[in-house]
């Protein structure tokens, strides 16, 4: 559903909630903020025009409860919802209850989410969009054991087993013998029963030594749809970014444009609107397609640094049935552009690390952009994610925004709680990522060597 509204719940918290009321601010539009008892005391809730608190602490019981947010938005008055990222932005069922009750979903339609939220469907799809996939099972793995091996055998090994509607890294195993297969295969089918109400799963070809690169889009109403580039996200942890860059280092431009202008058509194939990320793994000069995120990403901003273009006002016009205001030509990338998520845990155990902002000091400077909920005093709550901040540098060619990176990171003070900072210092100074020449596997290597070595903090 796209039509004009005028009061946008934002059915988030932290950081995106702030970023999305501050776009709603620019468009002239008024904010509702919902919040957990936990949460009354953050930055977007003492902004917006008003704030209801919508239940206790658990996501389970406020921020994922459909039936709340639909009842705060009536009670307030709210003609539309933003999901940002996270809770109930990938959920097609929230989607469609919104679009129902009357209200514009600040996203894609329901249908395009449920399409891109299952991982064999959003092959499929993507295949017949003449984007690229990863070898591996046409559909869904079947039940019977010879099957499976024979599906196996013709993929190759090593593969990996997945679940259809797992994400954030859950719901996948290696397998890099035939007489493991089976094993792994019961295991991840009853564990994605069990986590994501979906015990589909499929293989596709195990990739040693892939970068993780990833293409923005954004499509409107009106058979629109433009690629904004794209990111490198190939330093994580466990499946989880911890820092991300755009443009991608050292891959041909040509092949960026060939893959980004396939994921437009794929959008207008597909009937999408709004932002959206189709992510790849890529090795060898070649892109293939794992899944797609139907949302405003974390890392979006790195994107809006070198296109100079909001991504979440454009969901926000998108949403008001506005065409995209821009065509593919008028995009240009400018400099560089490095984001550092900064997570309140232990930098080098992971471990959460919730409590009491003692002090903060936030960078600054040029080129410099920081992305967060904190302040002095502020509890950081043991129920949430721990991401807390985003740090964005950007500089005329990547050396400058890892120089303007660097100095960013030695400003920042956050005292009270352990944070990740220190791991950010490391990595920036780390000679494979200061030459670009690094795989998804790269930080997890290191952090393997530092434990080997006894260096764990």
């Amino acid at each position: 559903m796209t039509r004009p509204f005028g009061t946008v719940l934002i059915a988030n918290r932290g950081e995106i909630a702030l970023r999305i009321l501050r776009a709603c601010r620019e468009l002239g539009l008024k904010t509702v903020a919902v919040h957990s008892e936990a949460d009354r005391t953050l930055r977007h809730v003492g902004l917006a025009d008003r704030a209801i608190c919508i239940g206790p602490a658990p996501s389970t019981a406020s921020y994922l409860d459909a039936q709340a947010l639909l009842l705060a938005a009536r009670h307030t008055g709210a003609d539309a919802i933003h999901p940002g990222y996270g809770f109930l932005s990938e959920n097609a069922a929230f989607a469609g209850m919104v679009e129902e009750a009357g209200l514009v979903f600040i996203g894609p339609p329901a249908q395009a989410i449920a399409l891109m939220g299952d991982k064999v469907s959003a092959k499929a799809a993507m295949r017949a969009a003449g984007v690229p996939c990863v070898p591996g099972s046409e559909g869904a793995l079947p039940d019977d054991p010879a099957e499976i091996v024979a599906i196996a055998g013709a993929t190759g090994y090593p593969l990996i087993v997945k679940a259809a509607g797992g994400g954030g890294g859950r719901g996948m195993r290696v397998v890099r013998r035939p007489e493991d297969l089976l094993n792994a295969v019961a295991v991840t089918r009853e564990e994605a029963g069990r986590a994501f109400g979906n015990p589909a799963i499929y293989v596709e070809r195990f990739l040693e030594r892939p970068r993780h690169v990833e293409i923005q889009v954004l499509a409107d109403a009106h058979g629109n749809a433009v690629y904004l580039g794209e990111r490198d996200c190939s330093s994580q942890r466990r499946h989880q970014k911890v820092i991300e860059e755009a443009p991608a280092p050292g891959i041909d431009r040509a092949l960026i444009d060939a893959i980004g202008r396939r994921c437009a058509d794929a959008c207008r194939a597909i009937g999408y609107r709004g932002a959206g990320t189709f992510e790849f793994l890529y090795q060898d000069g070649e892109f293939f397609f794992i899944e797609m995120n139907t949302r405003v990403q974390v890392e979006h901003p790195v994107t809006e640094m070198v296109t100079g273009i909001d991504i979440v006002r454009e969901q926000l016009r998108i949403a008001q049935g506005e065409p995209l205001g821009f065509a593919q030509e008028d995009i240009r990338l400018s400099g560089h552009a490095i984001e550092c998520r900064i997570n309140a845990e232990d930098p080098f155990r992971f471990t959460p690390s919730p409590g009491r902002v003692e002090r903060f000091v936030a960078p600054g400077g040029f080129g410099i952009r920081v992305d967060s909920h904190l302040y002095c005093g502020y509890e950081v709550p043991p129920h949430y994610d721990s991401l807390v901040a985003k740090l964005i540098a950007h500089g005329a060619t990547r050396q400058e925004a890892m120089a303007r990176m660097r100095r960013a990171l030695d400003e920042t003070t956050i005292d009270g709680i352990r944070t990740n900072l220190p791991l950010h210092r490391e990595l920036l100074d780390e000679p494979g990522f200061g030459s670009g020449d690094f795989d998804i596997h790269h930080l997890e290597r290191l952090l393997g060597e530092r434990r080997s070595h006894g260096e764990q903090r």
